[in-house]
Parts: C-alpha cells; structure tokens; sequence
C-alpha cells in the first residue's frame, strides 16, 4: 500500500497552478476527481457515484459514494435500502440520494497510478480549455501559424500557445502543407467535444478571402469601398461582388491595385492556381446577374422573382464561358447573386446588327473629311 500524503498533495495544487497558469480550483478539482477515481478503483464498482473533497487547511480527504434509496436493494454499488439509508440520514425517504463519508488514508499500487493518469490527463485538458479561451477573442481573424504535422484529413497547425487544426473541408485544394512551413489561417471555431476543447482553423472559406483583401485593400478600412459578397471554391475560383460608396471611386479598381499588385498579394497567400473574379455589385438584380456571370457577355435576363430563379440568354459562343469548367462559373454566380441561374442560348446573334451603321457613320464622316481636303 502506498499512503497518500495529502499534506504533499495540498501543496501540489499551488505548485501546479502556478506552473500551469491554472486556477487553484481548478487543480484542485483536478485532483478531487483523481483521488475518487483511485479509491473506486481500490473500494468500489465501476458505475458508482464517487466524488471527493480535499480539505488544504487541515490535510485531509474524505470520499463521499452517493445512493439511491429504494425499496429494494437491486445493486448495492448505486442503491440503499431505507433502513440503512436513515442510519446515515434521519429524514431519508425513498427515491432520495444519500452520501456515505469514507476518510482516505491510503490507496494499492494500481490506485495510485489511475491518480497519477487522471490529473496528467484532466491538466492537459485544463490547460488546453484556459489556452484556448485567449483564442475566443481572435475568431473571425487570421494569425501565422507553422504546419505541425499532415494526417490523411487534417493539418495540425502550431500558432504559438495553442494548436490548431485545419480539416479537410477548410483546406485548399490541391495546396501542399510542408512540415515546418509558415503558413496564414483563419480563426474559424473552437469545438468542444468529449476529447476536450479544439480550435478550428481554416483556409478554404469566404471569410479568409475577406481578411487578406482587408489587410491589402486600406480603403475597406475607411468604408470607401465594401465587399457586398463572396462565393468561393477553394483551389479554383473565387468570385468578389466589390461596391463603392463614394462617388468616382472605382471600386473593381481599388481591389486589383495599380498594375493589379494588390489582388497578386492575395492570390501569392492562396496559390495561383486560383482564379480571382472581381466583379461590380449592382443593386439592379439584371445587372448584378450580367456582372457576375463575367467574363461571359449576357444578351438577356428574366429574373422569376417569386422562385427566385433567372433565365439567362447568351450567344452560343458565350455559352461554355457562362457555365465554366465543370459548371464553376454559373454556380458561383448563382451562389453571388442569391438566384438559381439557368443559362440558355438566345436564338440569334444578336450583337452583330448595331454594328453595321456605326461603320457607315464613320465611312460617310472619312468622305466629308476627303470631300472637304480635295476642294
């Protein structure tokens, strides 16, 4: 037997907790549960109640087992007849719960070390619950982190105090993590679940796209120009519907950078191999469909607005441009603009007609012109 020196353990709670940067009541609970966990395994049943209370002042812990009281005792472990229920308590009465005192003063080899297993495990989860709670405040943002390691569906991500981890769906496609590489992510979540508290990290959503062009775009900052939308498929294509609110300013413009350096700076962060689509928001539902469905020219729109559904025509050398690979390009219209686009051919070349009398315009402007030097 090994005796469990709870004067060593009182003053175990404080250096742990200093240590760790933890809460005493939080250590302290740590080890309560530690020490019910060693006496059940010593003293009790696998399904019982077991809590205990570790007094710091006077060094000493006592283990309370809780029962049901019940007519008939089925299992003694979690039930107590009432009889033996009063002998406890006076006033008990059947379907109360009742708490039996037991002092701990010592626990067998094998108890000890289920302690010893319980309070790594339970601080580990601690630490990680108080580590992550500095991170609830940066959701929404992205920090540097460096690649920790590559498992088949998530990346571990190192930012510092805390890992994260970017799951497949928040990847980018086709996009290589490198052991040790640095790399930018976005601040999704914190998940808590039964294996402790987890930050979700991501590069693959909307928002990440947002973020590199705020850091790119000061104009954002002031409020000149604003994002109205995103659609994005990560490793492919992402399309921007950019708005103005001064008059003059262009905002397609202010996005791509003189000599398109600020949209470079992104696609540099998310890899080349995506395509970035900036186009205008419009507050005319036609035009803003026309925008988005760019690079592809638009002949006609008929918007169903109930269904919230749009017939788009356009000539059948658009057409393959309007639906893009694999139909990319009309999804991420349809996910831009809030409608169900269905892209249809418009019976005739229409755009050619207009053009003939521009030209004769000009070819009778060219005669008046050599009319006039020959006179």
């Amino acid at each position: 037997m090994e005796d469990i020196n709870i004067k060593q353990l009182t003053l175990a709670v404080r250096t742990i907790a200093e240590e760790k940067n933890l809460p005493e009541e939080t250590v302290l609970s740590v080890i309560e549960q530690a020490i019910a966990a060693a006496w059940r395994r010593d003293n009790g049943e696998r399904d019982q109640e077991v809590r205990a209370e570790l007094n710091t002042n006077d060094g000493t812990a006592n283990v309370f087992v809780s029962r049901e009281v019940v007519e008939e005792v089925g299992s003694d472990a979690v039930e107590i007849s009432l009889d033996d229920a009063r002998k406890l308590k006076a006033d008990a009465e059947v379907g109360d719960t009742v708490e039996e005192k037991h002092e701990v003063v010592s626990f067998g080899r094998v108890a000890a070390q289920t302690a010893k297993q319980v309070v790594l495990q339970r601080l580990r989860e601690a630490e990680r619950e108080v580590v992550l709670e500095e991170y609830e405040d940066k959701i929404g943002t992205i920090v540097n982190g460096t690649v920790q390691r590559v498992e088949p569906r998530v990346i571990r991500v190192e930012l510092g105090k805390a890992t994260g981890i970017i799951p497949q769906s928040e990847q980018i496609q086709g996009e290589f993590y490198s052991i040790g590489s640095r790399i930018k992510v976005f601040i999704k979540d914190i998940e808590r679940d039964n294996r402790g508290p987890q930050l979700i990290l991501s590069r693959g959503n909307e928002a990440f796209v947002e973020y590199l062009f705020r850091q790119e775009v000061p104009e954002m900052e002031t409020g000149a120009v604003e994002i109205k939308a995103i659609a994005r498929e990560a490793g492919r294509r992402t399309k921007l519907a950019v708005n103005s609110t001064v008059p003059g300013v262009d905002p397609v413009g202010t996005f791509v950078g003189g000599h398109g350096t600020r949209v470079q700076a992104v696609m540099n962060e998310i890899g080349d191999q995506e395509k970035i689509d900036i186009i205008t928001f419009d507050e005319n539902n036609e035009q803003f469909i026309r925008n988005a469905l760019s690079p592809a020219e638009v002949v006609k729109v008929e918007i169903d607005e109930a269904a919230k559904r749009a017939r788009v025509y356009v000539n059948e050398d658009q057409q393959s441009i309007a639906i893009g690979r694999g139909g990319q390009n009309v999804r991420l219209a349809s996910r831009l603009t809030g409608y169900e686009l269905d892209i249809e051919t418009a019976e005739a070349p229409k755009p050619a007609e207009p053009k003939a009398p521009k030209k004769n315009i000009e070819d009778s402007l060219l005669n008046a012109v050599e009319d006039a030097t020959e006179e």
